[in-house]
């Protein structure tokens, strides 16, 4: 996992997700730099290939079967983005490479989910983008909830209590589907609650990150359904070039 240096969530809730698998399955992290999340261009530096890329190369040299961008940010930069990420990763290290972002879109699509509810502690224009985006997508946002916050930190001070009222929020609409969007928010914990409340597939970012990995890499995802109905499917495999 390639983890933005400031989250201070997405490594102990992996760890906690996966908890089941192991020892079969090991996670392991790298950090690059990421404190700020806005519609900037000091923001979008952040993203660059290169910083990313020395950190991947330091994964690689744990033998990992597939390295993945666990952070969103291309859900408001563009799909695309997250393509050419993976594409770069495993032209790098020889590694198969996936993201967040990319999990997701490839569960919507397994899930078959048209109408989505979105919820994320991101600012209104930020989140206006990734609206946008999944437009294009032909997915069409119903509802949607944000906190405003650009501070990458302060994302984990979202509170559970909070992202579970912007989730029954949303779900008002009745989307066919709930995302959680961002790996430095406390979601993953209690996304099979909320789903046998409100009847709709929770899906959080740190939780759709690891389903990602473990649906790329053919792993029986079995131990994790008490997690949320999202490990009960598999999608078809990932190609080496992502």
């Amino acid at each position: 996992m390639l983890t933005p240096s400031s989250n201070t969530v997405l490594e102990p809730y992996t760890a906690a997700l996966a908890a089941p698998l192991f020892p079969r399955v090991s996670v392991h992290f790298s950090r690059f730099r990421v404190t700020k999340i806005a519609l900037d261009e000091a923001s979008n530096s952040q993203f660059t290939l290169e910083p990313i890329l020395q950190a991947a190369e330091l994964l690689a040299d744990a033998r990992p079967d597939v390295i993945a961008w666990n952070g969103t940010s291309a859900s408001w930069l563009g799909f695309d983005s997250d393509e050419r990420l993976c594409a770069a990763i495993t032209e790098r290290t020889g590694v198969p490479a996936t993201s967040a972002i990319l999990g997701l879109n490839r569960l919507l699509a397994t899930l078959g989910v048209r109408r989505l509810g979105l919820v994320t502690p991101y600012t209104p224009d930020v989140q206006a983008k990734i609206i946008a985006n999944y437009a294009a997508a032909g997915i069409e946002t119903v509802a949607e909830r944000h906190s405003g916050r650009s501070d990458n930190f302060s994302f984990a001070e979202v509170s559970e209590a909070e992202i579970a009222r912007m989730c029954r929020e949303v779900a008002a609409a009745r989307p066919d589907a709930i995302a959680i969007v961002c790996t430095n928010m406390r979601g993953p914990l209690i996304a099979p609650e909320l789903e046998q409340e409100l009847g709709i597939p929770i899906l959080d970012s740190v939780a759709f990150t690891l389903w990602g990995c473990l649906d790329a890499t053919g792993v029986d995802m079995l131990p994790l359904r008490k997690f949320g109905r999202m490990f009960a499917c598999r999608s078809a495999p990932l190609s080496a070039s992502a």
